[in-house]
């Protein structure tokens, strides 16, 4: 079959290899000029089978209330006039309880362990280079409350065959010695050696690389202007070149018309805008996540594990020179900016906590102090579940794999595995809910 993905990113570009694998031929139409430009471009770089939890759960609600007035809170909802915002908003309290809760641990998980498999095949068979750690993933606790709430999500990990342990600070420390300077406020935490992490931008662009050697078009630098519909079925899509003047008529001269045997939309938060252009409506919504890349001052002394900070719910990965602090949820619509008062707070926190965590391991300082930090903020797609939307629409020949929220990176390879099987005909070995599937 003729497949056309719109969409560069880890979850688009992992369903190109899948397709070519299969025998299948593939575009990929995105509007960046490179592939991971976008949400894939500085991600946290967990690849967490152990920490694939829900946003939801029933302790959500308070707490999204308690921080709704402070700027760098891990959570903030900014309300907006905006029905999707509050329709995702009430399915997404629909989901805090504990029934749902891990209800819904139970597909994420399934699929976290597939997509690590996947993972590790591609690797096999590509050789791809992304800074990758095997070293496990840590999650230490600041709180003894909380600490002692984590015995019972490391048990629900573990029943469903993810190796999460709990450990005691002295044990932590020995797992991650970089934590040493901040074990004072350390009280345990938890660890899950299976786990790894790695740079999602340099992998993805690596994979296409690999998927346009063998055969596939990559299509950059191109707007969706329009999905073409005709007696039930997607036939054809419009793209736009973006226009390198502000002239009307070069834009125009510009579109084209691409047809394929069958479509998928990969293209993260815009997946939902989207179709519902033809008459898809899925409850996915932005999540706006910031990272922050600091220059390692010291190497001996940084941190060689990948952590999960609980107080502030950050993830702090080391790639190569450099040592990415990514987290906070700002579900607020589509804003991008880096320079709101709420963006500089945000910004800012994750400068603080690298400093109180590990301090004088990196340089943190701004620009006008002569700093190089590389801040970063990305739109991640999250559906009330948490749980994506992989598979088949109610339109023939529409397919999506869209929703991932923050764990496109665990899960990119085997959606994309996963869809590339369905769309083949074949049933993906794992117990998952798939779009369209019954």
């Amino acid at each position: 079959m003729k497949i056309i993905i719109v969409g560069a990113g880890i979850i688009g570009v992992s369903t190109a290899w899948h397709l070519l694998e299969l025998g299948h031929e593939v575009t990929v139409v995105d509007r960046q000029a490179d592939a991971a430009m976008e949400t894939s471009f500085a991600n946290a770089g967990q690849i967490s089978v152990s920490y694939c939890e829900p946003w939801a759960n029933r302790e959500a609600p308070l707490k999204a209330l308690k921080w709704m007035f402070r700027d760098d809170a891990p959570l903030l909802f900014r309300p907006r006039l905006d029905w999707q915002q509050w329709r995702w908003s009430l399915l997404f309290l629909g989901q805090c309880n504990d029934a749902a809760f891990e209800r819904n641990v139970q597909q994420l998980v399934a699929l976290g362990a597939y997509s690590h498999a996947a993972l590790k095949d591609v690797v096999s068979a590509t050789g791809i280079d992304y800074q990758r750690l095997e070293r496990g993933i840590a999650h230490y606790y600041t709180d003894q409350k909380s600490f002692d709430a984590a015995g019972d999500a490391a048990a629900l990990m573990r029943r469903y065959g993810v190796a999460r342990q709990v450990v005691s600070k002295d044990e932590l420390l020995k797992i991650e010695p970089a934590l040493a300077s901040f074990s004072h406020r350390i009280v345990g935490g938890t660890f899950t050696a299976s786990d790894e992490s790695g740079d999602a931008r340099l992998f993805t662009q690596a994979l296409a690389q690999r998927c346009r050697a063998r055969g596939a078009e990559f299509v950059f630098g191109h707007d969706v202007v329009q999905l073409n519909q005709r007696q039930g079925a997607i036939d054809s899509i419009a793209i736009q070149a973006r226009p390198i003047s502000t002239g009307a008529e070069s834009a125009s001269k510009a579109m084209r018309t691409l047809t394929a045997d069958q479509f998928v939309i990969a293209c993260g938060s815009y997946s939902a805008p989207l179709l519902r252009t033809v008459g898809v409506d899925l409850p996915i919504y932005p999540g706006k996540g910031y990272s922050a890349s600091f220059k390692i001052k010291r190497p001996e002394a940084a941190p060689m594990v990948s952590t999960i900070d609980d107080e502030m719910k950050i993830a702090i990965s080391r790639l190569g020179d450099r040592l990415r602090v990514a987290g906070t949820i700002e579900v607020g619509g589509y804003d991008l900016s880096l320079n709101s008062r709420v963006a500089r707070a945000r910004c800012q926190m994750l400068s603080d906590r690298i400093e109180a965590v590990l301090p004088g391991v990196c340089d943190t300082r701004n620009e006008e102090q002569g700093g190089d930090p590389q801040y970063w903020t990305g739109l991640r797609p999250a559906t009330p579940t948490n749980i994506p939307y992989i598979g088949q629409t109610k339109l023939h020949k529409l397919w999506v794999n869209a929703g991932h929220g923050t764990l496109g990176w665990t899960h990119g390879a085997g959606s994309g595995k996963a869809l590339a099987e369905l769309m083949n005909g074949q049933k993906p070995a794992m117990q998952f809910k798939f779009l369209g599937v019954n």
